[in-house]
């Protein structure tokens, strides 16, 4: 751990000369903020430190928000940089999906990214997250969920350019891969590779442009244990592999994307029809309709407002899917996928296809809680929360 107290010890000497001069890429952050996360990863490791299969990393990282929208491109003037600190645990192996998926890790992180654009302001997001590991165990993937906030939103009085962000929290999503190495020198091991971070409100709050940052990162982990335990799963089961069928109900509030109009609620019904194809997840066929009250106002105020969109006001503003898809099973935590076509959609402004991804949570094996991203490719249009059974 005294490479952390000597990186404190520099960083507060730095202080009192002008630390903005420095180039370490910890400089963009304010003074009292970078004690904050290096105080936090501290209690952590303290409270830690005497824990099996437990891990601490602080790493940083420097890349480029992706032109996927020329609405956007006035707020790319410059290359966002941050820090992501995360605790994981090491599955023990008790347990039978440990051994199936190699024992992965379980934790949750935290990241900052200063975007170095007052319009866009910088971002800080809390995530849970699971690190599955490859080539035996050198090659790791993390995928984290969670939500993050943004400093300086958009506002149609003080800040109307930042089309990017509707709203201050929002659900944010980030990918990561890259070479890890543990215990290199006694229990501290680096890391490396590529991070992908997406940060959108998914349509609860116009505007909602979102930004992709394609980022590579660098770091040190601390393992709080000399080896890493683990154990036997009970037994081993082979799960029945018959048809099952799922109904969901599916909500939330979104605005469309005339800003102002306020926001809506809207309530998706789905059917599934899925079948296993192994201890890894099921193949899924469905149907759902889709009811919601932004696109019913949007309509008949295109109708009227905007002749030169040809839009009937009485067009239906009622929409019906089919989808093909899949839920990989994971524990109680489950993650589905799924592509749609719209057999019925006489609005027809987002094309005839629409994608979700979402996760679910099984309170019994057949009661479940479900939270997913509806979009059209790139567009956003709903974050869903919902309940569903499966029978």
């Amino acid at each position: 751990m005294n490479w952390l107290f000597v990186n404190h010890f520099v960083i507060s000497r730095n202080e009192k000369s002008n630390c903005k001069k420095l180039d370490s890429p910890l400089h963009f952050v304010p003074f009292k903020m970078k004690n904050t996360y290096l105080l936090l990863f501290l209690l952590v490791c303290s409270s830690a430190f005497s824990q099996e299969n437990w891990s601490a990393s602080l790493q940083t990282y420097q890349g480029a928000i992706l032109p996927h929208s020329p609405n956007i491109s006035h707020l790319i003037t410059n290359k966002p940089s941050g820090f992501l600190f995360s605790v994981n645990h090491q599955v023990n192996g008790s347990k039978e999906w440990h051994h199936t998926y190699r024992f992965p890790e379980v934790g949750f992180s935290f990241h900052t990214q200063n975007n170095h654009n007052e319009m866009l302001g910088d971002l800080y997001g809390l995530y849970a997250h699971y690190n599955f590991y490859f080539l035996n165990r050198r090659l790791q993937f993390r995928v984290g969920q969670g939500v993050s906030y943004a400093t300086n939103p958009f506002d149609k009085e003080t800040n109307f350019r930042n089309v990017a962000y509707g709203s201050k929290f929002m659900p944010s999503t980030y990918f990561m891969l890259g070479y890890d190495q543990p215990r290199i020198w006694h229990n501290i091991g680096i890391n490396a590779g590529l991070l992908f971070v997406h940060h959108s409100n998914a349509t609860i709050k116009a505007p909602n442009t979102s930004t992709n940052t394609l980022g590579v990162n660098v770091g040190l982990t601390y393992h709080f244990s000399d080896e890493d335990q683990s154990g036997k799963a009970n037994s081993f089961v082979d799960y029945p592999q018959q048809i099952r069928y799922n109904l969901l109900f599916r909500t939330g509030v979104h605005e469309s994307h005339i800003i102002g109009m306020g926001q809506k609620p809207f309530y998706h019904i789905t059917a599934i029809v899925e079948k296993p194809l192994n201890n890894y997840g099921a193949a899924q066929l469905g149907a759902e309709v889709f009811l919601s009250n932004s696109l019913k106002e949007l309509i008949p105020f295109l109708a009227t407002s905007f002749p030169e969109e040809g839009m009937d006001k009485n067009t239906d503003w009622k929409r019906v899917g089919v989808f093909a898809g899949y839920e990989w099973y994971l524990n109680k935590l489950t993650a589905e996928g799924n592509i749609g076509y719209y057999v019925h959609d006489e609005y027809k402004k987002n094309g005839s296809l629409y994608q979700r991804l979402g996760l679910r949570y099984y309170v019994t094996p057949n009661v479940f809680a479900a939270m997913a991203l509806k979009t059209h490719f790139a567009k956003a249009e709903a974050f869903e929360v919902g309940l569903g059974y499966k029978l």
